[in-house]
Formats: structure tokens, sequence, C-alpha cells
């Protein structure tokens, strides 16, 4: 039997939790309740957060960036009121964010699309080179930092959205399904970054493949249809799961037993 991870078991912050919601819900679309009801508080750490799709992934993401207002309930950042006019340049100078999806200059050079997201976040111009070339490296792009962007792979363009993301040092990352075209190497490489980055950061990571959660996240948050699901350790996602399928991994036929509870008919073909 799984057991959920308690407020009391997670080490406090100055902000008692970098993410706090309460009956959070938030519209995808203008219309559909995408996020209902979530009651949720992460601290310092890698936050995995698994769900179907159309389970409200994405749309809890674009919240938590301050992209999307909450439609109901309360969502505190940092301590501060996501929906509160004043503060929310603050906050965004605090927060790192790479969408499924960023736009770019394809004639940038990746150090200059990184300076100039770093210039966005309000980062002290001093301190600009020193971030970028520190960010660059993290993502194992120095050697390329002078290429265009039109240039680049497809895993190495997500490689630079990671860079952008972690260039101002933020407080809380958000990172939707970044290991997206990365090759297994980088996806190892990534990871690495992220168990460094969780040290002393919030860092919640929307994925499909939940390989990277258990390698890789100090705790599991699943939602389906907008709603928490679980919420515990790796470990005990993984205790969740029932008999032992050929190729299944212990973490992925607990995810699949909880999604089978929750929507008995979401197994079937």
């Amino acid at each position: 039997m799984t057991r959920a991870v308690t407020a009391a078991e997670v080490a406090p912050t100055p902000y008692a939790w970098e993410i706090r919601a309460e009956g959070l819900t938030v519209r995808a679309g203008g219309r559909t309740m995408a996020v209902n009801g979530l009651d949720l508080a992460l601290g310092t750490g890698v936050h995995g957060l698994l769900g179907p799709n159309g389970a409200g992934k994405t749309t809890l993401i674009r919240a938590l960036a301050t992209v999307l207002r909450p439609a109901g309930g309360t969502l505190e950042l940092l301590g501060t009121a996501a929906d509160a006019q004043a503060g929310r340049r603050e906050l965004r100078r605090r927060i790192g964010y790479l969408p499924q999806e960023f736009g770019y200059y394809r004639r940038f050079t990746v150090r200059e699309f990184v300076e100039y997201m770093a210039w966005l976040k309000e980062v002290p111009a001093a301190g600009i080179p020193a971030a970028v070339q520190r960010a660059v490296e993290r993502v194992g792009l120095a050697d390329r930092a002078d290429d265009r962007m039109k240039t680049l792979s497809g895993g190495m363009v997500r490689r630079v959205g990671i860079a952008q993301a972690i260039v101002n040092d933020p407080r809380i990352l958000l990172l939707d399904e970044p290991t997206a075209g990365l090759d297994p190497a980088q996806r190892l490489r990534f990871r690495e970054l992220l168990q460094r980055l969780g040290a002393d950061t919030c860092v919640v990571v929307s994925t499909h493949l939940v390989e990277d959660v258990a390698a890789a996240c100090t705790d599991v948050v699943l939602i389906a249809d907008g709603r928490l699901v679980f919420r515990g350790t790796p470990g005990q996602l993984a205790d969740a799961g029932g008999p032992e399928h050929a190729g299944d991994s212990p973490i992925e036929r607990g995810y699949a037993a909880l999604l089978m509870r929750t929507e008995p008919g979401r197994g079937a073909w």
C-alpha cells in the first residue's frame, strides 16, 4: 500500500513552500477546467509531474509560470499570490520556464538568444555574460555558443531552451517535456543536471518518460483529469504496481496501476 508524503516530511523553505496550491482551478482554452480543485505544496527538490495526455499537466505548468491565471482557489509562488498584479514582475525574475514549444530567432546565435532571455528576465547587465556562459556550459553547448540557432539539431535547440530557463538562477524551475528530442546520452547528463539543480531549487518536471522520474526526481506528483491522484517517492510509486509484464519497469507498473484504479477504462485499447 502506498503512503503519500506529508508536509512534515519535506524540509521547509524560507516561504514554507516555494509552490502552494489549495483548491486550485485553471481553465484551458477559456472554458475547459483543466486543473480542478488541486491541493499541492512543493519545496526544494526535483518533483516529477506525471499524468496521461489531457491530465492538465501543461495547464498546471503554465499557471505556475504565471502565464495562466487561476480561475479559482489559491496559488502562491515564493510566498506571493500568483494572481496578484503587484509582485508578478518580481516573481517572473525568479522563475525559469521551458514550455513544450518555445519560439526563438533563427538568426540569433546560441549566446545571443540566451543573452536576450537573460535581459528579458532582468538579470543585472554586468552579470549577463557570466550567467550566459555558465548556462550554456551546464547544458553542454559551450562549443556551439556562437553557432546560429538555425544550424542546431532539434535536441540541441531543446538544450538551448533549458539554458535560457536556468540563466537567471531561478528559485522555481518549470520544465515541460524537457527531454523531448534528447538522445540517451544527453538524457543521462540532463538527469545529473536536474539532481544538482534540485539541491537548492524547486524543480517541476512534466514528462511522459517515467524512467526520467525514477532516475532524477525526489518525489512524484501524478494527476489525472486535473486532480491529484498520487504524491510520493518514486519507490512508493513502484510499490503501487501489480503483476510484472515483460519490458515494464516497477515504476511504470505502479503508474499504470494507479491510473487504472482512478479510471478503470483507461488501460483498455
